[in-house]
């Protein structure tokens, strides 16, 4: 497979997760402010721009962390290269360059979702209803477009691209999340404990849609036991863990190796990182520090995606 048409399918992917998990944790904060205790729901927003790592031009185009802005910024803004509006773009415009490749179908849910940004108008950005429908649809336009994807696509280089994509891309998400609530703490070591505690980590599961799988399988909310579930959880499709299983897979199956060795640097390091958290403990986890942990998690995942980039593409895209 040439290596233009192997990049076009994994981003096409990844942009398209990127974009799910931007409206699934604008959407639980969005609801989460309205339980918050007066005075803390300015506070609350910049936590949603300090994990995308794009502070700095939130900065530059905005004077404050204000709702509409923070919304505006991650979900409609053309100047935001990750924003809900521009990832879709950029899905769409990698889609249209691999038309022949992917499947008919593939590409009518992607310029579905894309044509139907289009039509938003600017009035709209402030409607409370409006904000909750368009989450909404982009989630579910996500979930249409694998359950396509996977209905639609031969297994071959093209699909274990892309299906690498999207779970390095997950896994991403996962962890900033999880370290977003990190910067809600920051301010509010006294809440640790209270309530509001417990009410921030339940939206945190629910933004990975894993709620009720945590409900069944450990109960009662704990800390340690959410960390567990959403990073070292090997079951739950959204973990952190789980991802890294399957776009190791999926990487054997591109290059055709068995698991266990590695003949590139992608391997490598995908293998290393797998592995790691294969014998990682939460005990670990703590004992480095929850936020310390998932930063230096997200130095080596982006080490994994850089190596893929050099083994398999032209570009190393950041």
């Amino acid at each position: 497979m040439l290596s233009r048409v192997a990049e076009s399918i994994c981003w096409m992917n990844r942009y398209i997760e990127r974009a799910e998990n931007y409206a699934r944790f604008i959407e639980v904060d969005y609801n989460l402010a309205m339980d918050l205790p007066p005075g803390t729901i300015e506070e609350q927003w910049r936590p949603l721009v300090l994990t995308t790592g794009d502070e700095e031009l939130f900065q530059k185009l905005y004077s404050e962390f204000t709702k509409n802005n923070v919304i505006r910024f991650l979900a409609f803004d053309k100047n935001n290269p990750n924003s809900i509006c521009s990832c879709l773009a950029a899905a769409r415009e990698n889609a249209r360059t691999v038309r022949e490749i992917i499947s008919s179908e593939m590409w009518m849910q992607i310029n579905e979702m894309y044509l139907s940004l289009r039509a938003i108008e600017a009035k709209q950005y402030h409607s409370e209803k409006f904000l909750m429908e368009f989450f909404r649809d982009i989630k579910q336009g996500s979930h249409l477009f694998s359950g396509i994807m996977n209905a639609t696509f031969s297994r071959n280089e093209g699909w274990h691209f892309g299906n690498m994509g999207r779970f390095m891309e997950r896994a991403d998400k996962t962890d900033r999340i999880l370290d977003m609530k990190y910067y809600y703490l920051l301010p509010n070591v006294d809440y640790v404990g209270t309530p509001l505690d417990l009410l921030q980590w339940s939206a945190l599961l629910k933004s990975a849609s894993g709620f009720e799988m945590y409900r069944q399988t450990f109960g009662k909310l704990d800390v340690a036991n959410i960390v567990r579930f959403l990073v070292l959880d090997k079951n739950f499709p959204r973990a952190v863990r789980h991802c890294l299983i399957e776009a190791e897979q999926s990487l054997c199956a591109i290059t055709g190796r068995q698991t266990g060795g590695f003949k590139s640097k992608a391997e490598k390091e995908m293998g290393k990182l797998r592995s790691e958290l294969d014998y990682t403990d939460v005990k670990d986890i703590f004992e480095i520090g929850l936020h310390e942990y998932l930063d230096q998690f997200q130095t080596k995942l982006n080490n994994v995606g850089f190596s893929i980039a050099e083994t398999f593409f032209t570009d190393v895209l950041v």
